[in-house]
């Protein structure tokens, strides 16, 4: 039974977690506080890949005063040499009396191993504390780990009667700054950014972070089937782009890597590209939360082939009448053929409304 002064510690923990929303990738998201006597003594959080983990800091942070204490941490500490020593090693040598970690660590080749060896150490060790809200603070982590795959996100802004767009294709602007600017921080907190020929054909998106604060810029990757992405398109510059298609053009290949970006070939028996291999492809780099800013066919898609984890929509309060859909889905002449969602959050952002829905589990 976790106690209140746990349950505070642990909270502060997932705060500090949080300060590397957009930083850590491929790495969780991880905080820990070392606590003795009722009093933190050390605090630290993980910043980016390659660099200390949140243990290290909050070991040097404490010092002597770790001996005896008790750490608690967002997730299992690690166990294996990577670009970084084993963090449970380091609260071994440092002397910590007690560990509480919100979760395991959902990578099967490793989880449980920090755990035993923290354990045969004589460290008491206990998990699950917050545990939710650990998993959710790190859930692309966690679908790439349990399920080979990334979070996969899709993001639209529409009128409230549904609508993306004009039928001339004009959309810019249906939400409100606020809107957009929240936008971008989810962009930010994601590892790869996705979208479709047709959208780089219409709007010639860069699709980057700008109006947030960000040091690390996700990946840009287009589904484009035929090769249609210009070397000269604005998603290109500057590199730290993947065109997806499902054919091979040696001169369209040639000319997209020239302009700087790489060209990957996924084709489905169909002659598109194949996405549940593209989200295994990406899960393979390390993508863990992949964002979707793409047009009604590709989301369609997504969604007929279950590949959506989560819906973040904005709704703006003005109607467009005739216009593009948000995304096309196969009439239905049964209810019971309905797809359910679960809201999971609903806010108002400036004069726009998000919401933030899953699917349930069929």
């Amino acid at each position: 039974m976790f106690s209140a002064a746990d349950h505070e510690f642990m909270a502060r923990a997932l705060r500090l977690a949080r300060r590397g929303l957009f930083t850590t990738t491929p790495n969780p998201r991880v905080g820990c506080v070392i606590v003795k006597g009722g009093a933190v003594v050390g605090e630290g959080w993980h910043a980016r890949a390659g660099e200390s983990h949140a243990e290290i800091h909050a070991l040097n942070a404490a010092g002597e005063n770790a001996r005896g204490a008790t750490a608690y941490i967002t997730l299992e500490p690690c166990s294996h040499h990577g670009r970084t020593p084993p963090c449970a090693d380091a609260l071994i040598g440092a002397g910590v009396a007690r560990v509480v970690a919100a979760m395991r660590d959902p990578n099967p080749q490793v989880g449980g191993n920090g755990l035993e060896k923290l354990r045969a150490a004589g460290i008491a060790f206990e998990s699950g504390l917050m545990e939710a809200e650990a998993r959710e603070l790190n859930i692309g982590f966690v679908s790439r780990m349990e399920r080979g795959r990334p979070w996969v996100r899709l993001k639209l802004a529409a009128s409230l009667d549904g609508k993306t767009a004009l039928n001339n294709g004009k959309s810019q602007w249906i939400t409100g700054p606020e809107a957009r600017r929240d936008g971008h921080a989810w962009r930010a907190r994601a590892c790869a950014i996705l979208t479709g020929a047709g959208t780089v054909r219409d709007d010639d998106p860069r699709l980057t972070v700008r109006d947030v604060e960000t040091e690390r810029q996700p990946l840009r990757v287009v589904v484009d089937s035929h090769l249609e992405t210009p070397p000269t398109a604005h998603i290109v510059e500057g590199g730290n782009a993947l065109v997806v298609a499902a054919s091979e053009d040696a001169a369209k290949v040639a000319a997209l890597r020239a302009a700087g970006a790489e060209v990957m070939v996924l084709p489905n028996p169909q002659g598109k590209v194949d996405l549940p291999c593209l989200l295994q492809a990406l899960a393979g780099r390390g993508v863990n939360e992949l964002h979707v800013e793409a047009g009604h066919k590709l989301n369609g898609s997504l969604l007929r082939e279950g590949l959506v984890d989560e819906l973040l929509l904005y709704f703006a309060p003005t109607l467009l009448g005739s216009g593009r859909e948000m995304f096309p889905l196969p009439e239905l002449t049964d209810l019971a053929g309905r797809r359910d969602l679960k809201i999971v959050d609903l806010r108002r952002v400036g004069a726009d409304i998000r919401i933030l829905a899953r699917p349930l589990a069929a």
